[in-house]
């Protein structure tokens, strides 16, 4: 599927459907940059009002091309668009770009309209891109088929980010700023109305492309989920950074909260999640999108996340050295022989980490390689970030700081170095030709250090992951499920389930009740009463057998006061368990990415602190504990105030069994809850009390 974007973004040729002589017009602009960026194919000026257009042979209509463009760029108002696709798929041109608006986004007329033009476009074998949108272009092959004002101060240099946008003004702000901080890009996609090419199929594509290294991508959702999920799970596999900008925060809705996982599931919290699990990291603004994307360019992720802070100013340091923790690094002390040394050669240095080798080192730059290369050699540390302040700027201090710094580097390239300072920026692009990463801001520099160590885990990850077992298909019955039967269900996928026993209206709870061990747990069984709760279907703490038989008295009058109509199995009687960690584990159908895994804590940490955490199923035990370690109560499973540890490693394998049941049954399951799940100390392993399956209605 994906193949079929080459004629798209890397053509041998192009046709330009209204073209204008006027480069300033929206027909006018591809040619004008086509021409400057020296596309070296052939390109046709389609206008039949004219002979040439901007020093080109025009045509009078597509069916006069001498041959078929691999692409054509439709550069006419709405109302001529329908007629120049079924044109150019007539003709066999492979993908058109539509950049006019007017059709879905304007109303039921325009939706129609675009309907219209996608069935003609496939009826040719034509891909579309748009309509509403501003193009793409591929620097590297001089190739722009956008009428973008970005451009008008000049074309993008070719380098190894690309950029795919929905929008296309955020898109062409993106490419701005990119071309502002130095960054070349590999291709640039905006995909617009995505009547047929999305987000999801170009980012898979410019992922594959060798000269791609890291994308910056930009959507409100997303439509196909499996080719999304497989772009992300590809870029993390190939050891490529994808930094996503994601707005359009909406809840799945009110009604499906007949399952508590689902009313907990916004759409946009998992996907969130699902960026979080396939290694994607997910910006909350563009300034943050912008230095995360320009640290994955240099391609270098640290093996360990250990920095080493050097600075002649304390308070800086210090400064660094909080925002580095904050943003998951390590700042560990140098080794207490190195701080020996470093004592002796700066006696006024603070020689732990932050390193300050205080205002002498501005006297004597020696003593700043002294230093930087004693911290690359024997600190042992992943990442070295120095604190240069506006040394770099000045005409007095800047060349001997550049070159006391990059003599301590020579021969070290195992150390990611960064630096933050205030200078011109050809001293900045110095600094960058010698392999440092330059920021302005100590914060945005650590939270982008951060965000590379988790790159490096996701891709690690990513090669040590196994393939997961399949799970067989399970026949679920038609309609309700009551909880006897739902336990039933998942039992058979490897979940286990305290022994319980059923005793039909009639028989004897009280000898069951025995059966089972005092004290138990008394519940209405009813595939109709999904809450039973809420009709006072449950008694607790039940001791004797003749509690157990007026307890179950008391239920099914309730219920059938409550829910009169509602099918009565019987009551089910469930030891009753105490003790371990009360957790909320369930499943959820998410209307754009599918089957869903959601955990947390129980209790209040549910109800009140929502304290969950998603994933897309299926899942192995690794991204299990993963998610697990994401909940702020993850304490409370480690064993907090002296209490036992949780038999997390049984926790995991149960969230990992329970993914797959969803996604083999995703087309029959809306929801599972299973709420409380007790994980108990470790090796007891994790007990559900309560199973609620909710099926999809046909």
């Amino acid at each position: 599927m994906t193949d079929s974007l080459s004629a798209l973004l890397s053509p041998r040729s192009i046709a330009i459907v209204g073209a204008s002589d006027n480069v300033a017009r929206i027909g006018g602009r591809p040619l004008r940059y086509l021409r400057e960026g020296g596309f070296k194919g052939a390109v046709y000026p389609v206008n039949p009002g004219r002979e040439t257009v901007q020093g080109l042979p025009a045509f009078g209509s597509v069916a006069d091309l001498p041959a078929a463009p691999d692409v054509a760029i439709l550069a006419v108002p709405a109302g001529a668009t329908l007629q120049a696709v079924e044109d150019c798929a007539a003709r066999g041109v492979k993908a058109a770009i539509v950049f006019t608006a007017g059709f879905a986004e304007a109303g039921p007329e325009g939706a129609a309209l675009q309907s219209r033009m996608v069935a003609a476009a496939r009826a040719g074998g034509m891909r579309l891109l748009g309509p509403n949108c501003l193009g793409v272009f591929n620097p590297a092959e001089g190739y722009y088929g956008t009428f973008t004002i970005a451009l008008d101060t000049g074309l993008m240099p070719a380098g190894p980010v690309a950029i795919v946008s929905q929008s296309g003004a955020y898109g062409a702000h993106l490419a701005h700023l990119a071309r502002q901080r130095g960054m070349g890009l590999s291709h640039w996609v905006t995909t617009g109305n995505e009547c047929d090419i999305d987000v999801s199929e170009t980012l898979r594509w410019v992922v594959d492309r060798p000269e791609t290294r890291v994308v910056m991508a930009y959507a409100e959702g997303v439509k196909d989920r499996d080719l999304f999920i497989d772009a992300l799970d590809r870029a993390r596999a190939m050891g490529k950074a994808v930094v996503f900008m994601k707005t359009g925060r909406s809840s799945v809705g009110a009604e499906a909260a007949a399952s508590h996982t689902a009313s907990l599931a916004g759409s946009d919290a998992v996907f969130d999640a699902v960026l979080r699990q396939y290694g994607a990291h997910r910006a909350a603004t563009t300034a943050e999108q912008i230095d995360i994307a320009y640290a994955c360019a240099g391609g270098i992720y640290p093996a360990g996340n250990r920095i080493g802070i050097f600075t002649t100013s304390g308070g800086f340091g210090i400064q660094l050295a909080d925002d580095a923790e904050a943003a998951g690094l390590d700042v560990s002390p140098m080794p207490e022989d190195a701080q020996a040394d470093l004592k002796a050669a700066i006696p006024f240095a603070a020689p732990r980490n932050p390193v300050d080798a205080t205002g002498q080192a501005g006297n004597d730059l020696s003593l700043m390689t002294k230093c930087a290369a004693m911290m690359l050699d024997r600190g042992g540390y992943d990442i070295w970030a120095g604190i240069l302040g506006t040394g770099p700027g000045t005409r007095t201090f800047a060349e001997g700081v550049r070159n006391a710094l990059f003599a301590a580097g020579k021969g070290k390239p195992g150390t990611l170095r960064a630096v933050t300072m205030s200078a011109p920026i050809e001293e900045i692009r110095r600094y960058e030709a010698e392999g440092f990463l330059v920021y302005e801001d100590g914060s945005a520099l650590a939270h982008a250090l951060g965000a590379l160590v988790k790159f490096r885990q996701g891709f690690d990850a990513a090669q040590a992951a196994e393939p997961l077992p399949p799970v067989p298909r399970i026949e679920l019955p038609e309609g309700p499920i009551s909880e006897a039967a739902a336990k039933a269900v998942l039992a058979r996928a490897g979940l286990r389930f305290p022994a319980e026993a059923l005793v039909a209206p009639g028989g004897d709870v009280g000898a069951a009740a025995a059966g089972v061990g005092f004290p138990v747990v008394l519940k209405i069984s009813s595939p109709d009463i999904a809450h039973k709760t809420e009709v006072g279907g449950v008694i607790v703490n039940v001791k004797t057998a003749d509690e157990a038989r007026s307890a179950a008295a008391t239920i099914l009058e309730r219920a059938a006061a409550k829910a009169p109509d509602a099918r009565i199995e019987g009551i089910a009687i469930a030891p009753m368990v105490q003790g371990g960690v009360e957790c909320i584990v369930g499943t959820a159908l998410d209307p754009v990415l599918g089957p869903v895994v959601m955990f947390g804590l129980g209790g209040i940490f549910v109800e009140v602190l929502k304290d969950v955490t998603f994933r897309a199923a299926p899942f192995g035990v690794a991204e299990a504990h993963r998610m697990i370690r994401e909940i702020k109560g993850y304490a409370l499973l480690q064993g907090a105030r002296g209490a036992e540890p949780a038999d997390v490693d049984a926790l995991a394998q149960f969230l990992s069994d329970l993914s797959r049941f969803a996604a083999a049954h995703a087309d029959r399951v809306d929801s599972i809850d299973l709420n409380p799940v007790r994980v108990m100390p470790v090796g007891q392993g994790v007990v559900p009390l309560d199973a609620l399956i909710v099926l999809r209605k046909e």
